[in-house]
């Protein structure tokens, strides 16, 4: 069984009590979870808040190669939405998740009214 707090020293270490916010308890409850049993939802909010990258981005991308426009609990490509605006250094350190997801975003037609501009920014990089 691995999970993100095995694996990483990724930010975001135990909370205080009183002071976690619903955000930060819903991470630290998920990095304790085996990475085989996180779901899209899951993915996106870690992703969101660059807990574990270096697992959850492969993991990540194997899920919109199969469903470009997966979707946690939010909307439609939540996922993409997540995974996309990753700062340069994280595609730079991983050049060939950056070539996939390059792969995948110029094939997308059918976007929401926010995803444009987000892959926009990334295909410009």
């Amino acid at each position: 069984m691995t999970a993100l707090r095995r694996n990483s020293s990724a930010t975001g270490g135990r909370p205080h009590p009183g002071e976690a916010s619903r955000l930060d308890a819903a991470v630290h409850a998920l990095r304790r979870r085996p990475i085989r049993n996180l779901t899209v939802e899951d993915m996106r909010l870690l992703i969101g808040q660059n807990v574990g990258l270096s697992y959850l981005l492969p993991l990540a991308l194997e899920v919109l190669r199969r469903a470009s426009l997966a979707e946690g609990d939010m909307y439609e490509g939540d996922l993409l939405s997540a995974v996309v605006p990753r700062s340069p250094a994280v595609w730079n350190e991983r050049p060939e998740l950056a070539h996939e997801l390059r792969v995948i975003v110029s094939e997308l037609t059918d976007l929401s009214p926010t995803l444009p501009r987000e892959t926009a920014s990334f295909l410009a990089r």
